[in-house]
């Protein structure tokens, strides 16, 4: 088992944008004020389960 875990930021202006990073398991789940471009603002963006097939 690795140290990191891959994550999904996940915009909360409901457009679906994201962005993925890694963070160490140990941690809170990450959210970060972030730019979203399909609204051209600066949004919240909160932590979600990457979805990966089998």
């Amino acid at each position: 088992m690795g140290l990191t875990i891959l994550v999904k930021l996940l915009s909360t202006a409901g457009t679906g944008f994201f962005y993925t990073t890694r963070r160490p398991r140990t941690t809170a789940k990450l959210s970060f004020m972030k730019f979203d471009p399909r609204v051209n603002q600066t949004v919240l963006f909160n932590e979600a389960k990457i979805n990966r097939p089998n």
